[in-house]
C-alpha cells in the first residue's frame, strides 16, 4: 500500500466516530451483508459515515491491506476496525455493539 492510500484511508476512518466501508451508501446498500450492517446501525440510531468502496477500486483493495480483512463491508468506531456483517451481528446480539458505540459517541 502505497504511503498516500494509507494515508486517504486514515483521513477517512477518522472522519466520523463510526465509518462504515461497505457496497453502496446508507441509502442504498448494495450487497446483503452491507445492507445487515446499515440495519444494525439504524436500529442504534447511531449516526455513521459510509464510503462506497464500488466508486473507488483503489481504496476497495487498499481497505483489505489497511485492515488485514478480506471482506467489505468493513466498520471502524473511534478509528479502531470492529470486523464485517458476521461481527457486527454477534457483538449486535450480545449487547457488546451498543456499548462500545456509546463509549465512542462519548469520547
Amino acid at each position: 500500500m502505497t504511503p498516500e492510500l494509507k494515508e486517504r484511508i486514515d483521513s477517512i476512518v477518522n472522519s466520523s466516530k463510526v465509518v462504515v466501508f461497505m457496497k453502496g451508501n446508507k441509502l442504498m446498500p448494495q450487497c446483503g451483508f452491507s445492507n445487515n450492517v446499515v440495519q444494525i446501525l439504524n436500529v442504534l440510531s447511531v449516526p455513521y459515515e459510509t464510503f462506497d468502496v464500488l466508486s473507488d477500486s483503489e481504496v476497495r483493495q487498499g481497505i483489505k491491506e489497511y485492515s488485514n480483512w478480506p471482506t467489505i463491508p468493513q466498520v471502524y468506531v473511534n478509528g479502531e476496525f470492529v470486523g464485517g456483517s458476521d461481527l457486527m451481528i454477534e457483538l449486535y446480539q450480545n449487547g457488546e455493539l451498543q456499548q462500545m458505540v456509546e463509549v465512542a459517541l462519548a469520547s
